[in-house]
C-alpha cells in the first residue's frame, strides 16, 4: 500500500508525542545493560511483548543527546512497500538522527533487508522484537557484519524489588517474594498501579490474536485458545501430544505442535526436554510445560489457587530459561523408569553442572526423603555431586545418604536463589 512521506510523518509525529511521555513517567532501570552502545554493531533487544524492551531501550539512548524512533506496532507502517518514505519521513521529524530505534521490527515484511540498509547508511541501529526466532540463530542468517543482542524478560524478582524505594528486611523481601509469585514481573500493571489480572488476561488475548492468529492466518482461534488455558492451567508437569488433543480442540498431532511452537515464539509458553544422553529418546519422551511468567497462571489458569509448589518450580524454570536462551546452559528434568525425578539438569557443553529440586514444603519428613532420593539417583547416573532443593524458606548443607550413597545437598530458599541470579 502506498503512503505519501507527509502521511508517514504524521504517523511519526504521534509516535514521538508517545515516546516524550513515556520517557517522563516512572522507570525502573533493568539489570541489563548495552556494552557497546555507541559501537556500529546492531543492538538487538528480544523479550515478551510489553517486557518493558522499548523503554529500556529508550532510557539507553537518551544519553546519546538524540535519536530517532519507528515503532513497527502499526499496521499502516507494517502495510507499506516503499521503505525509502519511512527514512525521509524519520529523517524529518527527527532531523537526520545518528542513532536510531525501530521498535517491534519482527512486524515489517523483509524487515532485514530494512535494517541492513540502514546500517550501511550510518545509523547507529537498536532492534526490539516479541519473537523468539529473532534469537542468534535466527540473527546470524539475517543480518550482515556483527550485532550484540540483550534478552529482556519481564521484572527479575531482584528488578521488582527496586519498585519501592526503602530498605528491605528479611522479612519484607519474603513478604514481597509472596505478591511476586501472584502477579508476575510485567512492569506496566506495577508501575502503573493497574489490575494485573485484567491486564494480563487481555495482554494474552492481544498476543494470541495479534501475535498468532493473525500472523500465521489460523482459522479457527478455538483450537489455539483451549490449548494455551489448558497448558498454563498445567504448569511444570509433563505432557504428550495425545494428551493435548484430548484436551483441546485441535485435531492431530501436527496442529498441536505447531501451536505449541507459536506459543513458544511469542514468549507465552516454553518446554523442557526430558535428559537422555540418547538424542531420539530426548526428542520421544515427553515434555514438561512452564510459563514465561507467573502471573499469567494467576490470571489464566482454570484453578482458583495454583499450586504453590508449582509456581516455585515456574520460576526457576524461568531463570534457567533466559541463561538458556542466552547460550550460558541447557536445561532438562531427568526421570527414570521408577518415576523418581529431578525438575531441572543444568549441562554446560557436554557436562552436567547441577541437579535441581524445588520443594516448598521440604521440612515434610517423606517429601525430602522423595526428593533426596531422586537427587542421589539422578546424581549417581548423570556423574554430578552439585546437587541443590531450593525451599520455601530452609536453608542448610547436609550430608545425606541413601542406600549406602552418600552426597551433600545444599538447601536454600527461593528467594536468596533469585536475588543471586
Amino acid at each position: 500500500m502506498h503512503y505519501n512521506i507527509i502521511m508517514v510523518r504524521d504517523i511519526l509525529i504521534l509516535q514521538k508525542r508517545e515516546l516524550n511521555r513515556e520517557l517522563k513517567e516512572r522507570y525502573i532501570p533493568r539489570d541489563a545493560k548495552f556494552k557497546e552502545l555507541k559501537s556500529r554493531l546492531i543492538k538487538v533487544v528480544i523479550g515478551p511483548r510489553r517486557a518493558g524492551k522499548s523503554l529500556f531501550s529508550m532510557h539507553s539512548l537518551e544519553k546519546t543527546g538524540g535519536f530517532g524512533y519507528v515503532n513497527f506496532d502499526d499496521e499502516k507502517l507494517v502495510e507499506m512497500t516503499d521503505y525509502n518514505e519511512i527514512i525521509n519521513a524519520m529523517n524529518s521529524v527527527y532531523h537526520k538522527p545518528k542513532y536510531l530505534l525501530l521498535d517491534e521490527i519482527q512486524n515489517l515484511a523483509k524487515w532485514e533487508l530494512f535494517v541492513n540498509r540502514l546500517r550501511r547508511q550510518g545509523y547507529n541501529l537498536i532492534i526490539t522484537g516479541s519473537n523468539s526466532k529473532l534469537l542468534s540463530s535466527e540473527l546470524a542468517t539475517h543480518l550482515t557484519g556483527r550485532y550484540s543482542q540483550i534478552l529482556l524478560f519481564t521484572f527479575s524478582f531482584k528488578e521488582f524489588l527496586k519498585f519501592g524505594d526503602q530498605e528491605l528486611t528479611q522479612d519484607e523481601i519474603k513478604e514481597r517474594l509472596n505478591s511476586y509469585l501472584e502477579l508476575g514481573g510485567y512492569p506496566e500493571p506495577l508501575v502503573e498501579n493497574l489490575n494485573h489480572k485484567d491486564y494480563l488476561l487481555n495482554l494474552l488475548n492481544s498476543i494470541i490474536y495479534k501475535d498468532i492468529i493473525k500472523r500465521f492466518k489460523i482459522r479457527s482461534a478455538r483450537g489455539i485458545e483451549d490449548l494455551a488455558s489448558y497448558l498454563i492451567s498445567n504448569i511444570a508437569k509433563d505432557y504428550s501430544y495425545n494428551t493435548l488433543i484430548q484436551a483441546t480442540k485441535c485435531k492431530s498431532v501436527h496442529t498441536v505442535e505447531k501451536y505449541l511452537n507459536y506459543l513458544e515464539e511469542s514468549f507465552i509458553l516454553f518446554k523442557l526436554n526430558r535428559f537422555s544422553f540418547k538424542f531420539k529418546e530426548q526428542v520421544n519422551s515427553p515434555k514438561k510445560i512452564y510459563c514465561f511468567d507467573n502471573g499469567f497462571i494467576r490470571a489464566k489458569a482454570f484453578k482458583i489457587s495454583a499450586d504453590i509448589g508449582k509456581v516455585y518450580e515456574n520460576t526457576v524454570a524461568i531463570q534457567l530459561k533466559k541463561l538458556e536462551l542466552e547460550g550460558k546452559i541447557s536445561v532438562f528434568y531427568w526421570k527414570n523408569q521408577q518415576h523418581q525425578e529431578v525438575d531441572f539438569v543444568v549441562k554446560e557443553n557436554i557436562k552436567v553442572k547441577q541437579l535441581i529440586q524445588v520443594c516448598y514444603d521440604i521440612k515434610d519428613l517423606n517429601t525430602k526423603k522423595r526428593e533426596i532420593r531422586s537427587l542421589i539417583q539422578a546424581s549417581q547416573e548423570l556423574k554430578c555431586r552439585n546437587l541443590l532443593v531450593i525451599t520455601n524458606d530452609y536453608e542448610a548443607e547436609t550430608q545425606e545418604k541413601w542406600f549406602g550413597v552418600k552426597r551433600k545437598i545444599k538447601f536454600i530458599p527461593l528467594w536468596k536463589w533469585l536475588l543471586k541470579r
